[in-house]
């Protein structure tokens, strides 16, 4: 059995079981001035201490770590620059371990275009000053040097690095500013290395989610593999046996409720028959992911009428559903800008569901935000639904629709779309989702709250051109998501 369906079928009590986490490769470098030694016999040692406790941080945040030592004058620093280019980085740590001069550093950030972060974390709070001395003094010089780098960084023609400021013992902030950064080169890096599936094509009429498969390598890294229906169809219609159908429905019915209908007349209650085409497909879909090595999957084909190619093209919802949550952002109408948005909120560890807008309660000042299709399970409040739904409206087929909505409290929306030029942006916003009903129709969709009211606030969110599609996901991020679309060079606009 091969590694995806072991890890898939290992999941018990509706429990998602993750995708192997992609591992980041981070770089640290502590920064001094070597006139420094020769003055303060052991300052050396005790910064070098200080740079080890640094490291111990980000142990904690499942990265592999090169570490390039100490870098104090000129020479070094040029020493240091192909040894940098060589470890395939995702991002680096500089390390201000006192104060150094920027011949330590003009050269390396001159030379990379790999993310910078000026880490200064002092050790003591504050300094006793009644027994203050200048090595005491040295030894927690940590901010000393910043407007030195960043001034430098402007000078060579580079973005000013970003900064974590604080102390290195006791400080939850800057922990918590560390594991950002973490997060950010795990979503580098897994862009660097992807490969998403691409299934016949957007739906026609809907221009805005068109792209260029080769753009999309030259702005994120990732791999368009280029895929065809029958390739699913065909493991549907001959590698997929009647055990792994009944273990596969078990799997699904212990993640999902399947209540009475409600209000929709075209949903019913889950129906025996779509359960065993939905749990056949589901095992089709993740051995034709293995085989293809997908991180991420957009899909949209019609088919002949009444055809297996519509019955399989058409029922992939709940195995995407179940593969987004585990790790694979599946995204439905073949809207690969969207799938990307959900991979990077994946990679970030936050979620990343299939959206878009619904009608706006004006009563009660909110909008209902979802989609139908595959959606992100993982980030459901409470047991989702499934539903038999006797067609799947503005496309083919018909067949279980998953439902459910966001948990509960602050979200974040990325959508990725595309300029006149050609080129990508980020509009991103924050909100909140609240508790309250939600329409029983087999789709997900949250009551999203936004500031300062929801018509002031579509009215700034679609003026910034965004895509109708867009991923959401649990927590307020709209920052860190901002600096991860400065480090692929793409615009990146926050709603507010």
């Amino acid at each position: 059995m091969n590694e995806l369906l072991k890890r898939e079928q290992a999941a018990i009590n509706g429990q998602v079981v993750r995708r192997e986490e992609t591992v980041p490769r981070i770089g640290v470098f502590g920064v001094g001035y070597f006139k420094y030694w020769e003055q303060f016999d052991g300052l050396l040692e005790d910064l070098l201490e200080k740079q080890n406790v640094f490291v111990e941080k980000l142990k904690k945040n499942k990265v592999d770590i090169v570490e390039f030592g100490l870098v104090d004058d000129a020479k070094s620093a040029y020493d240091l620059v192909p040894k940098l280019k060589a470890a395939n980085l995702d991002l680096i740590f500089c390390d201000m371990l006192t104060y150094a001069t920027s011949s330590t550093f003009g050269v390396i950030i001159k030379n990379l275009d790999v993310p910078i972060v000026l880490v200064a974390l002092q050790p003591d709070k504050a300094m006793d000053y009644s027994k203050a001395s200048t090595y005491m003094q040295l030894y927690n010089d940590d901010v000393c040097s910043l407007p030195e780098f960043t001034g430098v960084a402007v000078r060579m023609g580079k973005k000013i690095p970003d900064v974590i400021i604080g102390t290195l013992h006791d400080d939850p902030q800057s922990e918590k500013e560390i594991k950002e950064y973490c997060n950010i080169a795990r979503v580098l890096h897994g862009l660097k290395t992807a490969r998403i599936g691409h299934i016949g094509h957007p739906i026609e009429a809907m221009l805005d989610m068109h792209s260029d498969a080769t753009m999309l390598t030259a702005h994120f890294g990732v791999h368009i593999v280029q895929c065809e229906a029958h390739e699913i169809v065909t493991k549907y219609q001959r590698e997929v046996n009647e055990n792994e159908i009944r273990t596969e429905e078990q799997r699904i019915l212990a993640f999902f409720d399947t209540p009475d209908p409600v209000s929709d007349p075209i949903s019913e209650k889950l129906k025996p028959e779509d359960l065993e085409v939905a749990a056949s497909v589901s095992v089709a879909l993740k051995k034709f992911v293995e085989e293809k090595k997908l991180d991420g999957l957009a899909y949209y084909y019609n088919g002949e009428e009444n055809s297996d190619t519509q019955l399989v093209m058409s029922n992939l919802i709940v195995g995407n559903s179940l593969l987004t949550s585990a790790g694979f952002p599946m995204c439905g109408e073949s809207d690969l800008k969207c799938c990307l948005a959900m991979f990077i909120m994946d990679r970030l560890g936050i979620g990343g569901s299939f959206a878009e807008f619904h009608p706006v309660d004006f009563k009660e000042n909110f909008i209902l935000v979802g989609h139908d299709g595959p959606h992100n399970i993982s980030i459901a409040e409470g047991k989702p639904v499934l539903r038999s739904l006797k067609k799947y409206h503005g496309k083919p087929g018909f067949g279980a629709g998953v439902e459910f909505k966001i948990k509960e409290g602050p979200i974040t929306m990325l959508s990725i779309t595309s300029t006149y030029e050609g080129k990508f942006k980020f509009v991103i916003a924050e909100g909140e989702s609240v508790e309250g009903p939600i329409p029983p129709t087999g789709n997900t969709n949250t009551r999203g709250y936004f500031k300062p009211d929801v018509r002031t606030f579509l009215t700034k969110w679609v003026k910034e051109g965004p895509t109708h599609h867009f991923a959401l996901g649990v927590g307020h991020h709209a920052q860190t998501i901002r600096k991860i679309g400065e480090y692929l060079n793409i615009e990146s606009v926050i709603v507010e």
